[in-house]
């Protein structure tokens, strides 16, 4: 494998988002977004928690779902965005990157590229293109919020640098499965659109399905480690312990890549 050849296919995924207008407007439409959420569920939700008043409110309401070590926390912007982000950027990452090789695919251009890589430098390039987008995206609404909180508060800047990076990684290695799917659908879809159809289909009645399987039959408990976000209930209360969860996801993008390059090497172009 050529790693310049694969950097070069990630690279241009970043040109495609941040150098032409179609991106930039996408970038803008995403700012507003996430300036909405910032501006009015978590700026108006920090009063709230760090109210006296409402402190054993608080605090019951978060021990019943498993939170309890968020409502300690001083950076409260961050506690609030990170279970925010934790449950949206994944679905977002499915709209995001549902273009990788499908729409080249139809025109041709795949083909056209494979004469001068290999099909895996192409998909891997893709791929790791569309996870820089996500960190440069999820590192933006993190910045947003550190400056939010630290307009606040300018002695929780240097802990909520700490928290806000190591939200970072957890949000992006969350999304890893989440783009890796995207990845193997653009193979077996004729569009962007019927890729995200079938991701959604994918998350409504065969994750489900799977889940219901391993409630009433233990035996297949094990069948939900193969959706994508099934470890997102143990890390969303920040437990120490759970940090072993987020190889999970990293092993299920690799799976899925793995089933892509599988696929690519024998479908025609």
């Amino acid at each position: 494998m050529n790693f310049h050849r694969t950097w070069l296919y990630s690279q241009f995924e970043l040109t495609r988002l941040f150098a032409t207008k179609r991106g930039w407007l996408a970038v803008t439409a995403f700012s507003l977004v996430w300036f909405m959420v910032l501006r009015y569920p978590i700026y108006n939700a920090v009063p709230f928690l760090n109210s006296p008043e409402f402190e054993g409110l608080v605090s019951q309401l978060a021990g019943t779902i498993g939170l309890n070590s968020l409502v300690t926390w001083p950076e409260a912007e961050l506690a609030i965005f990170w279970v925010i982000a934790l449950f949206t950027f994944p679905m977002f990452a499915l709209f995001v990157t549902a273009d990788q090789t499908v729409e080249d695919r139809n025109r041709g251009t795949v083909r056209f590229l494979t004469l001068r890589s290999t099909r895996f430098e192409l998909l891997l390039g893709r791929f790791l293109g569309q996870v820089m987008i996500l960190a440069a995206l999820i590192g933006l609404v993190s910045v947003a919020t550190l400056v939010m909180m630290g307009m606040r508060e300018t002695d929780l800047v240097a802990s909520g640098l700490v928290k806000s990076a190591a939200i970072w990684v957890k949000l992006l290695v969350t999304c890893l499965p989440f783009i890796a799917l995207m990845s193997l659908l653009n193979l077996v879809t004729n569009s962007a659109r019927m890729s995200i159809v079938f991701a959604i289909l994918f998350f409504t009645i065969i994750a489900s399905s799977i889940t219901y399987i391993g409630d009433e039959y233990p035996i297949f408990a094990w069948l939900n480690y193969l959706i994508p976000g099934h470890h997102i209930s143990d890390i969303t209360g920040w437990q120490s312990n759970a940090n072993f969860s987020l190889f999970l996801p990293i092993l299920q993008a690799a799976a899925l890549l793995g089933a892509a390059q599988f696929i690519l090497r024998e479908r025609d172009l």
